[in-house]
């Protein structure tokens, strides 16, 4: 079963008790249309059980900027309701950084309320984080809805950084929260969430190796074949992000 068809049958289930209207799905792709068509194509390949590695890769003929989208459309969505199911354990108390253990820390900046890197509770961090991807998705002059509208020369970048801050919340997740996954029974769910991002963003070099670092270790179990190793050397001390 796909990731994001587990999570959502998991929730109507009632096995999550949190209210999640605000990590509900926030985008869908307009019926008859080229994504739509790109988006339902990738969910069948999902659910075919067809390795994810190959999943992931371009279909012949296609337009690479419309693949992205509608891939970083699908991982918002899905870790959107990710983050839900342990967001009433992620407060400012027990999470007053957005860290991935002792050695990662993420700070947050928009270019407009939060102009320099500023450090904040994990939840905060999500919140913002999610609004913001949420603002560029749903603006047709970055994400056009028409294929008669070409895509602006920026997009390529704006999903790398879109995917890099994505990627955050999965190190947040797993290395703080992952005890609260396994306890409501969604570990396969998360790990073949992960592994279909992991591949998709090594397939296209869509974040820069270094990022994916913190989960490294784990990568290398969860991922049996991946396409790079993300492994760097450990270095002492704790590595301080920016929203680059």
């Amino acid at each position: 079963m796909a990731a994001l068809s587990g999570f959502v049958e998991f929730f109507q289930k009632g096995k999550v008790t949190r209210r999640l209207e605000t990590f509900r799905p926030k985008k869908k792709f307009a019926y008859g249309t080229l994504r739509y068509s790109l988006h339902k194509q990738a969910q069948a390949s999902l659910n075919s059980g067809i390795n994810l590695r190959s999943v992931v890769k371009l279909p012949p003929g296609e337009d690479l900027n419309d693949w992205i989208a509608v891939h970083v459309v699908d991982f918002f969505n899905r870790i959107n309701l990710i983050y839900g199911t342990i967001s009433e354990y992620c407060d400012s108390a027990s999470c007053p950084t957005m860290s991935g253990g002792a050695r990662f820390e993420y700070l947050w900046a928009d270019g407009d309320k939060y102009k320099k890197p500023t450090a904040l509770p994990a939840p905060q961090y999500v919140s913002l984080l999610m609004e913001w991807i949420e603002a560029q998705i749903n603006c047709e002059a970055i994400f056009p809805v028409s294929t008669d509208v070409p895509f602006p020369k920026t997009f390529i970048p704006l999903c790398r950084k879109i995917l890099t801050r994505l990627f955050r919340v999965f190190v947040h997740v797993y290395i703080h929260h992952f005890d609260r996954i396994v306890a409501i029974g969604a570990e396969a769910h998360v790990n073949t969430c992960y592994k279909h991002f992991y591949y998709f963003v090594t397939e296209f070099e869509l974040i820069n190796s270094k990022e994916l670092e913190p989960l490294a270790e784990m990568t290398s179990k969860v991922c049996k074949d991946p396409l790079s190793s993300p492994t760097h050397p450990s270095t002492p001390g704790t590595n301080t992000i920016s929203n680059r």
